[in-house]
């Protein structure tokens, strides 16, 4: 009897705000993997805001391929369990990871790259964590954090450090990262109850709602004699903001742009990008899979605070394939803490 399973297709590319309806779920006959193919059952896939800058005519220059209409959209990363394989190296019951997410079955190559490396079909060692914590802090977003810390921002013992969009799956690694370092370390979210799950639960030093007040004013107020450090996933006015508060020598690593991932228009920078000249600033931009070569290293390290109870992980889980584009829509739109992920099963 013919498998045959379910992929979510982008029908449209939406215009300002992602809709469910720009998307649609189709079943498709999955064939059996040839040599040096496995076939994988999916069983979670990963929801990133990046993904919104993929759902354009075309995607930023340099950056990952827009999705095509009508048809599979590769390049999301996912785990699952291999159910049949003509691979070496992989048996039946293998936990891996590899790049063909928002479906229930992949027929995957073996040592194909796919999203710069990262999403290389992967062998996973789930008695470090549950199979789920791959595509969070063990996974791309971990790698993220760690990079972005460590060699963007070349992080420093006792940096003032702060961190937007700080709830999010990769500011809240970011954020605890430099707070294990021994950073003094401001989150900044889009809500009183984000704020207080900062403060609370990740035990941030200090932490605002970015919709309280103008941004640069909160941020003066958390750290009154400046920051060292500015871990950026918003961009926009939340840049301007750090270049007005980095203390000389500061250090801006620039991961995200959120805010401007749904703008119709151009996007808007900071006012005064002078500053970074009078006070000594370096803006690095980054992408966690230029340094691939940090993986296993970052495995170990998150892997041993994890188990140790210094690192705290958040889950924004929703049930069910079909249900992955309305995880999109609430992710963009700031309504999820943590690491955003549908479980298709």
């Amino acid at each position: 009897m013919q498998l045959i399973g379910r992929e979510v297709q982008l029908i449209r590319y939406p215009e300002g705000a992602v809709r469910p309806d720009d998307f649609r779920v189709a079943e498709v006959p999955v064939r059996g993997p040839g040599p040096g193919q496995v076939l994988v059952r999916n069983t979670w896939t990963s929801v990133d805001p990046a993904l919104r800058l993929r759902l354009a005519r075309q995607a930023p220059a340099g950056y990952f391929a827009a999705f095509p209409l009508a048809a599979a959209m590769d390049g999301i990363m996912t785990v699952g369990e291999v159910v049949e394989s003509g691979a070496a190296g992989f048996a039946p019951g293998d936990s891996v990871w590899h790049a063909s997410g928002w479906r229930d079955y992949a027929v995957v190559e073996a040592g194909k790259p796919a999203l710069s490396g990262l999403g290389t079909l992967t062998r996973l060692d789930t008695s470090l964590a549950p199979v789920q914590c791959y595509l969070g802090p063990l996974g791309g977003m971990g790698l993220t954090a760690y990079a972005g810390l460590w060699h963007a921002a070349s992080l420093r013992d006792e940096d003032v450090v702060w961190v937007s969009s700080a709830a999010g799956a990769v500011g809240s690694l970011a954020a605890q990262f430099a707070k294990i370092r021994g950073c003094r370390v401001i989150g900044s979210a889009g809500s009183d109850e984000k704020v207080a799950y900062l403060l609370g639960e990740l035990g941030l030093d200090a932490a605002f709602n970015y919709k309280a007040g103008p941004v640069a004013e909160l941020v003066r107020q958390a750290a009154p004699d400046g920051i060292d450090v500015y871990f950026d996933n918003v961009g926009g006015d939340h840049l301007g903001a750090a270049l007005a508060v980095l203390r000389r020598w500061g250090r801006v690593a620039l991961c995200g742009a959120v805010s401007q991932y749904d703008s119709a228009g151009p996007a808007a920078g900071p006012g005064d990008l002078f500053q970074a000249t009078a006070n000594d600033l370096t803006l690095r931009g980054f992408r966690g899979s230029s340094y691939l070569h940090l993986l296993g290293e970052m495995q170990r390290e998150v892997a041993g605070w994890l188990r140790e109870g210094k690192l705290r992980y958040r889950e924004a889980i929703t049930e069910g394939l079909p249900n992955a584009p309305m995880a999109l829509v609430k992710l963009i739109a700031g309504h999820t803490t943590g690491k955003a992920l549908v479980r298709i099963g």
